[in-house]
């Protein structure tokens, strides 16, 4: 069953048509990750799902919460659809003002009502999920970038949502940093999270993702198992935008060759099966 359904979703700024009919749905328990190149819409349509942007049509259902932005939803509505969301940004979007643990428990106590304590204690336990229990008192600028995204990601569990959005998290980190955030989200994965990312991390998304899709002038292209999508694309604008990733350097009129020809990814079988999963703290 699809946790998440989207539906003809059409946003344009000004007289650019930035998603154009875009359909898509996302198994309770699975991870979808998106692809594409820069200014295809991936981030858009994050930004569409859970109302930080407003589409002009199209109707988005999380959890049986569902929106028309056809019939301009209220306030309320969009409230609703979004409290069923945590987005994992980019950049970290931290209060510099507040240490690790403030960051996380903010939502929870001042967006939810929940308690203090309450906040607290469960804030604790999913610092030490994300390996950053040691780190709570800490300000932002004490902490790496890496650690910060973690403490995003945090953030985002502290709100028990249904579905966890990532727009390419580990785009503004150090190289080195990445695998601590990309282990994050594998346990993540692992626990039944359904999550949505954007990504170009190509190999992570073959060992963790479900399914793949790959987004091009606003609309998809392709989609479907990420074995399939990612390392024997069957649409050339696919394997022309993969061939640049996967091999920069390679002359742009060579054919495709599937990384698992030349075994320079190594792809296992996805970690998670479809199914409504669970995370820490009650999450179902």
């Amino acid at each position: 069953m699809a946790l998440l359904e989207i539906r003809e979703l059409h946003k344009s700024f000004g007289d650019n048509q930035v998603l154009r009919g875009i359909q898509l749905d996302v198994p309770a328990g699975s991870v979808t990750v998106i692809v594409g190149p820069s200014g295809c819409g991936k981030t858009t349509l994050l930004r569409c799902v859970n109302g930080l942007e407003k589409p002009e049509s199209g109707r988005v259902t999380i959890d049986s919460t569902s929106v028309d932005w056809v019939s301009k939803p209220s306030k309320q509505e969009i409230h609703e659809l979004r409290a069923k969301t945590g987005f994992v940004f980019q950049a970290h979007h931290l209060f510099p003002h507040r240490t690790a643990l403030e960051n996380v428990i903010e939502g929870p106590i001042y967006g939810q009502g929940k308690s203090r304590e309450w906040a607290v204690g469960y804030g604790m336990e999913l610092l030490e999920q994300v390996g950053l229990a040691d780190r709570a008192g800490a300000f932002p600028h004490e902490l790496s970038g890496g650690q910060q995204q973690r403490v995003g990601i945090a953030r985002a569990l502290a709100l028990q949502p249904k579905l966890l959005l990532f727009d390419e998290p580990t785009s503004a980190l150090d190289p080195e940093i990445v695998g601590d955030v990309l282990q994050v989200m594998r346990n993540l994965a692992r626990q039944g999270w359904t999550m949505v990312v954007v990504t170009h991390e190509i190999h992570f998304a073959t060992q963790v993702a479900n399914q793949a899709v790959f987004m091009d002038q606003g609309q998809i292209v392709e989609q479907g198992d990420p074995q399939q999508v990612l390392l024997n694309p069957k649409q050339p604008r696919t394997q022309e935008f993969l061939r640049r990733v996967l091999d920069p350097l390679a002359d742009s009129d060579a054919p495709f060759v599937s990384p698992t020809e030349t075994s320079a990814v190594d792809a296992p079988a996805p970690l998670i099966s479809s199914g409504e999963g669970h995370g820490v703290g009650g999450h179902a």
